[in-house]
């Protein structure tokens, strides 16, 4: 018994370093206070103008700033640009499946991987496919009419558009304090990284998307978000991590959140919070994402919920993230030990690989 408990102690004591393990950061202030604006600029818009839910979509597409590569001004707006294009994307196809909801689950889950597919072919780094997944989702189950489909996806692509002029004007400064890393040559696509990892992480998304309108979840559309945040792990330990963080966080999150939510929030208010919670968050992402998903949790909340906080209550809502969250963990960890199991792998993608000409395989 004692060596059991020797061993349970020094387990513990493991995976508590793994939880409270910070990292360094070579980001310069100026990047969270130009996100936060990228972010809150079209919430402060819409309250200008009396319409607090048309700026909720277009920070949607503000999420796109977070996608710039700390590499010279020409490849950072192509990059930019190629996200803002492929938010909009995402976003118009997650509505679209709002006029069909039987198309919601295979359409997510092809997005999520093919996202997924493009992020690794071209080495893109965090968050990799969550933001354009995320939109796809929420548009999926946003109360949009038919004739109101093109000025919302207006909305969105204008909101990203805005996220790359912010881009190009913090470029010009930051370069000016920061020189360029190199723009890393790509490595050659394989066919277990680039293709197999996605298709199977697409299937697990739409997987608990399926789960999640099967147990009647009124918001169905965390729990996905919340499985590709986890399940996008280089490693099973680096999954477990992640779902660690995410599951301590969101619990501390969701006390911030109800804190937040029961506050007499006015449209001003609300765009000024998110700005604050963005700013956070892209502060200490990279240094302790558990830290990070305190904020995360409020500001999702808020991106997707700002525009009827009168109308919900703010106990329910908490308990209702809470299980999104532990479903989409519970999820992903059985997507990640499908993804790193070597039999699995060699079942599961023996006849995938006979759909794929051999001279592109490798």
């Amino acid at each position: 018994m004692s060596g059991w408990s020797q061993r349970l102690a020094a387990l513990a004591r493991a995976e508590w370093q793994h939880l409270i393990q910070i990292q360094r950061s070579d980001r310069i202030w100026q990047m969270p206070v130009a996100a936060a604006l990228a972010t809150g600029l079209p919430l402060l818009v819409g309250a200008w103008f009396g319409h607090i839910e048309y700026g909720l979509v277009s920070s949607l597409g503000g999420l796109v700033f977070v996608h710039m590569p700390a590499t010279a001004m020409q490849h950072r707006m192509v990059t930019l640009m190629a996200c803002a294009f492929a938010m909009t994307a995402c976003y118009a196809t997650g509505v679209l499946c709002h006029f069909a909801p039987g198309w919601a689950i295979p359409a997510l889950a092809f997005l999520a991987a093919v996202v997924t597919m493009l992020v690794r072919l071209y080495a893109m780094g965090p968050p990799g496919s969550l933001f354009f997944v995320m939109a796809a989702a929420i548009g999926a189950y946003s109360p949009v009419e038919v004739l109101q489909l093109p000025h919302a996806v207006g909305l969105l692509f204008l909101g990203a558009f805005l996220a790359v002029l912010i881009g190009f004007a913090y470029s010009l400064y930051a370069l000016r304090l920061q020189a360029p890393q190199p723009v890393a040559e790509l490595p050659p696509p394989s066919f277990d990284f680039v293709i197999f990892d996605s298709v199977v992480i697409g299937a697990f998304v739409g997987l608990s998307l399926a789960l999640a309108q099967v147990l009647g979840l009124s918001r169905p559309y965390w729990v996905p978000v919340t499985c590709l945040a986890v399940i996008q792990g280089v490693s099973l330990r680096a999954v477990w991590v992640r779902q660690l963080h995410r599951v301590l966080g969101t619990a501390a999150g969701l006390l911030l959140s109800w804190a937040v939510l029961s506050m007499p929030l006015g449209p001003w208010s609300v765009a000024l919070v998110l700005m604050l919670l963005s700013f956070v968050v892209e502060i200490s992402v990279v240094r302790h994402y558990g830290f990070a998903v305190m904020f995360i949790t409020p500001m999702t909340i808020l991106l997707a919920d700002a525009a009827h906080l009168g109308e919900i209550a703010p106990g329910p809502l908490v308990q209702a993230r809470f299980a999104d969250t532990a479903l989409g963990c519970g999820v992903a960890l059985l997507g990640a030990i499908c993804l790193h199991n070597r039999r699995f792998r060699a079942v599961v993608g023996r006849p995938m690989r006979r759909l794929i000409p051999p001279r592109l395989l490798r």
